[in-house]
């Protein structure tokens, strides 16, 4: 089992660069992933991307990769011809306004457009090969803390199935009490109503009726299988929570419908035990992929 929250850093100095490879993620209902790269690698947004998606089904993931480089290959060309152009110009103005042109400085030439142009060229394979053994280490201390939050997630989603466990044994022990009170009460109100004269077929029909309307055993029976649903999805699926969050929806209920037929305070008592049980996984499950 994994958490949709988790966190990787990895900085290593490769070559004549710096590299450094961010990874968090938090909750989603789906997989939200940003990949954050400088402009001039944005063509190898889909590579990560495809990594990432590899092992991550859901959350909101955010991976910053930046790459400063401690030597650069930048080469700067001056286009003379622009330059003698914006001299040209600047003396025409300089002599229309009535000022001498003798001393133009440089710097107003050269901090012109396109008299000193920067050519950079961006070798792509280059920079993937820089990032990715650095990307490699973040994305495994990602994954490793995301796992290791899903065993403990896991761990507090099993203890609190046993507790809806023994509310479910419980609930199966206290039905045939529930039923025997039933009984009772419908003979002790024919006997106060007709006496000597109780039809003890007629106490039979109504007990029947009033068990159909109340006995909790279909559900007592549905909510064994549905714990036993929650049980094998944190067992056997990897990814198992939205199915968790699905299941926790049947499972209510039947908890509301057996505190609903309840009769007894020990059951009541039993029945807010069951649905803080279940409340604490259904809450967890949206930490679960």
């Amino acid at each position: 089992m994994t958490s949709m929250t988790g966190y990787g850093y990895e900085e290593q100095a490769i070559q004549n660069a710096v590299v450094s490879v961010e990874i968090k993620s938090v909750n989603s209902r789906f997989l939200d992933l940003t990949v954050n790269l400088p402009p001039f690698l944005n063509q190898l947004e889909s590579y990560f991307r495809s990594l990432i998606s590899e092992k991550v089904l859901r959350g909101k993931v955010d991976v910053y990769i930046r790459v400063k480089e401690l030597e650069s290959d930048t080469e700067v060309i001056a286009d003379s011809a622009v330059a003698k152009a914006y001299q040209d110009a600047i003396k025409k103005v300089a002599d229309a306004c009535g000022y001498s042109v003798e001393n133009i400085p440089l710097s107003l030439i050269i901090s012109q457009p396109g008299v000193l142009n920067v050519n950079k060229t961006y070798d792509i394979e280059k920079y993937k090969a820089l990032i990715s053994p650095v990307f490699k280490v973040a994305y495994d201390k990602f994954i490793a803390d995301r796992n290791r939050e899903g065993e403990n997630l896991k761990a507090d989603l099993l203890e609190k199935l046993c507790k809806l466990d023994e509310c479910a044994a419980f609930f199966k022990e206290w039905q045939p009490k529930m039923e025997c009170y039933f009984k009772d009460m419908i003979t002790k109100k024919f006997n106060e109503l007709l006496g000597d004269n109780t039809d003890e077929n007629r106490i039979m029909t109504e007990t029947a009726a009033m068990l159909v309307k109340y006995t909790i055993n279909e559900e007592i029976v549905r909510l064994h299988s549905h714990l036993k649903a929650m049980r094998d999805e944190l067992m056997v699926n990897p990814a198992p929570g939205k199915r968790l969050d699905f299941i926790c929806q049947e499972t209510n209920r039947e908890i509301n419908t057996i505190g609903s037929k309840n009769q007894f305070s020990e059951v009541g008592a039993m029945v807010i035990t069951a649905k803080d049980a279940l409340e604490n996984i259904r809450e967890q499950s949206k930490n679960v992929e």
